[in-house]
């Protein structure tokens, strides 16, 4: 006869039940997540915030040119973003979604919108 993990209650039943019942299950796999959940989701707050940010600048022909110290003025974080994409020139392009950026030199930036 085993043990619940969450509550130590005997558990009656199958051989290879782990959880008296789903109160209890649901309980210890919240527990066990939550701290990957929270990172996920303050990771997924900055990708947000970004996204907003780009998608108010006033783009010419799917482009705008700026500098790094504003967009972070404007609370950019240039820390996360979803991928990034190599072009045959060799141009590194990363993307916050639909928005592509290319740092330059002299804090130049590029961003695109695809």
């Amino acid at each position: 006869m085993e043990f619940c993990l969450e509550c130590g209650d005997k558990i009656l039943g199958r051989s290879d039940k782990k959880f008296c019942n789903d109160s209890c299950r649901n309980s210890y796999n919240n527990r066990q997540r939550k701290a990957s959940t929270q990172e996920l989701r303050k990771i997924n707050d900055v990708l947000r915030k970004n996204f907003c940010i780009l998608r108010e600048l006033p783009f010419v022909d799917n482009i705008y040119k700026t500098n790094k110290p504003s967009l972070e003025r404007l609370g950019f974080s240039f820390t996360y973003f979803t991928h990034i994409v190599t072009y045959k020139n060799g141009a590194e392009y990363r993307f916050v979604y639909s928005f592509g950026y290319k740092l330059g030199e002299d804090d130049f930036v590029l961003v695109v919108k695809k």
